[in-house]
């Protein structure tokens, strides 16, 4: 008696699992986040040989219709490269771990955390003041890392969450808390509501993705085939 397994109707072969699938998944995730990084970098170039001129013209102004361009722009501005190397880092870290789900959780997620944060600083940040910097960006993208396991309840992503919490998550006290409390007794140069709405659309969005996954149901073993001689 021999088993074998039923041919797929179609002729095509079976599905790789979820860890088949991870290698290949490595390059266009380096790939993605490593051309952000070089095009925020490169816009740095520009901006130190404009005199910052860009971070003034297309910077972040609360509640001014000229400054609203900033919540598409600032993100991309730095005032400085020690402001630009403090955001690259992380940026790519959390960049590249999202990016290992798929493309289109690294658009959406990117795309909410980015508008939620600027349009939080446009409607609550101080008057008169341009913001600029992708740290509301980067509070967001560790946000919604921390917390997606919360919502999916898969415990690969809860153990990812954790180490980077233990790893990154005084940034919480310290980028929101800490500056927050500063700027109520004294003018403060760090944009705490950024790196507050920046979080505030991670966590969104870590909840929105796990709703539009929703429960899957493992699909049924192929039935095997015995054949008797």
């Amino acid at each position: 008696m021999t088993m074998s397994s039923l041919p797929d109707p179609a002729g095509t072969p079976a599905k790789k699992s979820r860890g088949a699938l991870l290698p290949a998944k490595v390059k266009p995730a380096v790939i993605t986040v490593a051309s952000f990084g070089l095009l925020i970098t490169l816009v740095q170039v520009v901006n130190s040989l404009m005199s910052n001129r860009l971070s003034t013209d297309f910077g972040l102004v609360s509640r001014s219709l000229h400054g609203l361009i900033g919540v598409i722009t600032a993100p991309l501005l730095h005032v400085s490269w020690a402001h630009l190397l403090s955001n690259l880092v992380p940026l790519l870290i959390f960049g590249f771990l999202i990016m290992l789900d798929s493309v289109r959780q690294f658009v959406a997620v990117t795309i909410l955390v980015w508008l939620i944060a600027g349009l939080g600083v446009w409607v609550v940040g101080p008057a008169n003041t341009v913001t600029v910097g992708a740290s509301g960006l980067v509070f967001g993208w560790l946000a919604y890392l921390v917390t997606r396991g919360v919502f999916t309840r898969n415990f690969g992503q809860i153990a990812i969450g954790l180490v980077l919490l233990v790893i990154w998550g005084g940034v919480f006290w310290t980028g929101i808390v800490k500056v927050a409390v500063a700027d109520i007794s004294g003018v403060v140069t760090i944009s705490w509501q950024g790196h507050l709405f920046g979080a505030i659309g991670g966590v969104l969005a870590a909840f929105l993705v796990a709703k539009a996954d929703g429960p899957h149901k493992p699909k049924e073993a192929t039935p095997a085939l015995s054949q008797g001689f």
